[in-house]
């Protein structure tokens, strides 16, 4: 299965960085999940959860308190929370 590297972070604290298969992220218009070779965009994120699923299949989840932003590009992704 194809990754991408993922970096998961709040002020002061980094949650999760390294190569994933998947994540799913709670966006201001609806859950989404990015894959390996997402197209660029860039998301505000809403209260909720962001699920990842690792590069050896392995599923985590962090909580996305007060919302934040997605950045996807080129085969990476920025979740700031």
């Amino acid at each position: 299965m194809k990754t991408f590297h993922l970096t998961i972070a709040r002020v002061g604290e980094q949650l999760y960085s390294g190569e994933a298969q998947s994540v799913n992220l709670p966006g201001v218009e609806g859950v989404f999940t990015v894959l390996a070779g997402h197209e660029p965009f860039v998301s505000g994120l809403v209260a909720g959860t962001a699920r990842v699923k690792d590069a050896s299949g392995k599923e985590q989840s962090f909580s996305v308190a007060n919302g934040g932003v997605a950045e996807v590009s080129k085969n990476q992704a920025t979740v700031l929370v």
